[in-house]
């Protein structure tokens, strides 16, 4: 029986929806009794999103970003509870990721991470979360001040990993993302909510 990790290959996965589940109904409604707002969260339009990519690129601060959120200044205790609150909601994890990731990490596969995330959110979770420990080397928007889809996030992945692009498999629920790495290149994973994950790292070529 052959294992499920390709030598020479480096396996990059997203975190949101990948790595994490869903935030669950309690945590929204967590986060619309601290803001005090009707948050609207399942729609592009929520103040939550509407802002959300400056704050993942790292031009936002969380201050700047939950103000904009709230329309008005927040207080520092206020951004310290919203971001422990917008933390823990994402902080749910997938099981059958998680199993995926430690077969390929028992089979010695190279792993990397590139998430748009808020850099506060990132050392957090990398100060305290396990599942940072499974990766070589984490690669985080807020902190790199890049975002996906932009090419210059992949390529600067690609370059710090010291490979051609083709030796990375790419695996992320974003359609845009997927799209933005197939045309450098990349092997892709499209993850979705049927997605079987070891089946499609199976069929990678080897």
């Amino acid at each position: 029986m052959t294992g499920l990790a390709r030598p020479g290959l480096w396996y990059l996965f997203d975190y949101g929806m990948v790595i994490s589940a869903a935030p669950e109904p309690r945590d929204w409604l967590a986060l619309q009794r601290a803001t005090g707002l009707d948050l609207d969260l399942q729609a592009a339009s929520s103040p939550y999103w509407m802002h959300r990519e400056g704050f993942d690129a790292g031009t936002l601060t969380p201050s700047q970003y939950w103000s904009a959120v709230l329309g008005r200044t927040a207080g520092a205790d206020e951004v310290r509870r919203l971001e422990a609150l917008d933390a823990a909601q994402w902080a749910h994890l997938n099981p059958g990721t998680l199993a995926v990731l430690e077969t390929l990490s028992g089979e010695d596969a190279q792993l990397a991470l590139l998430s748009n995330m808020p850099a506060a959110m990132s050392r957090h979770y990398t100060a305290t979360a396990q599942w940072p420990a499974l990766f070589s080397r984490l690669y985080f928007s807020g902190q790199l001040r890049m975002l996906k889809p932009d090419p210059r996030i992949f390529e600067y992945v690609a370059g710090d990993l010291g490979v051609q692009p083709r030796d990375i498999v790419f695996i992320d629920d974003n359609a845009a993302n997927i799209s933005a790495a197939q045309a450098l290149g990349l092997q892709t994973v499209h993850h979705t909510g049927d997605t079987d994950l070891r089946a499609e790292l199976a069929e990678v070529p080897r």
